[in-house]
This record gives C-alpha cells, sequence and structure tokens, in this order.
C-alpha cells in the first residue's frame, strides 16, 4: 500500500517537456551530470532511444534538481525527485542521494527491473567500463568501499551512543557508555572523507543504500 502510494506520488510529480534538444555530454559535465539510455520497441517495431538527464547541482532557473526524459533526443517530460516516467510497458524509476544517482531503473508492469545504461563519458559510463575492462580490480575497489562504509558506520554509533547514554532516563537504565576510541579530529574528519568517497564510488555503480546514509 505504502509502496504504491509512493509510485502515484512519484508519478503526479511529472510534467510535460519543452520539446528541447538534449544536450551532448561534455568534459566539464563530469562532475554534476549523469546520462542513461534505455531502448525499447516504438511503433512498427521501431526501436526508440529514451534518456534520462540529471543535473546533481540543480538547475539554473531556480537551483531544483530534476530529471529530465528525452526521446529520440527531444524532451520529452520533467519531474521533481525522486520520480517514475510511464514508458511503454512499465516506466523509469528515478532517485538521488547526497553522492549521486541512488536509482535509475526500467521497471516493467510484471516487477521486472533493469538498470538503464549510462552514458560512456559519464562518470558512471567510465566506471561501468573500469568493471568489463578490469573485473578484478573493480571488485577490489568495490570491497574497499564497503570497507570504507562500515569502519565509518561504526565510529558515527560510538559517537552517537555515549551522548544518548548521558541522558538520564537511558542512563538509569543501561548506565554511561565510554566509547572506547578517541580519535584525533584529523584522523576522524579522514575517516568521514573515506566513507564519504566510498559512498560516491557505490553511487557511480547506482549501489547506494541504507548502509551509506547511516555511514555518512
Amino acid at each position: 500500500m505504502f509502496d504504491e502510494w509512493r509510485h502515484q506520488r512519484a508519478v503526479a510529480r511529472v510534467k510535460d517537456g519543452t520539446g528541447r534538444e538534449l544536450k551532448r555530454f561534455r568534459i566539464w559535465h563530469l562532475l554534476g551530470r549523469s546520462l542513461l539510455f534505455l531502448h525499447l520497441p516504438g511503433a512498427g517495431g521501431r526501436e526508440q532511444e529514451y534518456a534520462i538527464d540529471v543535473r546533481h547541482w540543480g538547475e539554473q532557473e531556480d537551483g531544483e534538481v530534476r530529471a529530465h526524459l528525452y526521446l529520440d533526443g527531444r524532451h520529452l517530460a520533467q519531474a521533481k525527485l525522486p520520480a517514475a516516467f510511464p514508458v511503454p510497458g512499465g516506466h523509469i524509476e528515478v532517485a538521488t542521494s547526497s553522492f549521486g544517482l541512488r536509482r535509475c531503473h526500467y521497471v516493467t508492469t510484471d516487477g521486472t527491473e533493469r538498470q538503464l545504461t549510462p552514458h560512456p563519458r559519464s562518470p558512471e559510463g567510465r566506471r561501468a567500463r573500469l568493471d568489463r575492462n578490469h573485473p578484478t580490480a573493480s571488485r577490489w575497489i568495490g570491497v574497499v568501499s564497503v570497507i570504507m562504509l562500515v569502519v565509518g558506520l561504526g565510529l558515527n554509533l560510538l559517537q552517537v551512543l555515549e551522548p544518548i547514554s548521558r541522558i538520564p532516563p537511558v542512563n538509569d537504565l543501561f548506565g554511561t557508555f565510554e566509547s572506547p576510541l578517541q580519535l584525533p579530529v584529523w584522523l576522524n574528519l579522514t575517516l568521514v572523507a573515506a566513507a564519504a568517497l566510498g559512498s560516491a564510488e557505490r553511487a557511480l555503480r547506482l549501489r547506494y543504500s541504507w548502509l551509506d546514509s547511516a555511514a555518512n
């Protein structure tokens, strides 16, 4: 019930497009733009190309982050995030996090999901190419990013538990928790930055989850 309500809200955010042409991906878009594609059969069996374009730093007009849907290079629709764009056979779900894309999947009417294909020059496309060309190195990078997140999550828990344990009702029940780690500020900041880098790497693979949110 809740998922259906959330989906309806995402669909309701969709507004008509302007018909403008999709801009080419430039090298200076690397830090702030995601561009992904989906190919579906159209009328008469002709293949149609859908594209999702997201500028993570917000629109120039109002600073709002939106997803834009293009059909064969023309602006078809736009929506605030998270959004669900109706397309033949299902819809495209788009959501972002603080570190990039959280989700950009084609979901069919029977519930099957497929991640859209990133532009080869985009950050997501470059990360996908690394995975194809150097799978072993890619796996190790993924393992390191998870380790960064787990360490960051552990540090957050240790820092949060101590002040919470000093609240009188909690203290009466469990006593005062004293963190076994007293890290210097520079090391604490370094580990926080490492956790953020781990989340950014996972966002390039659209693997962002509750672990990333908790660790950061």
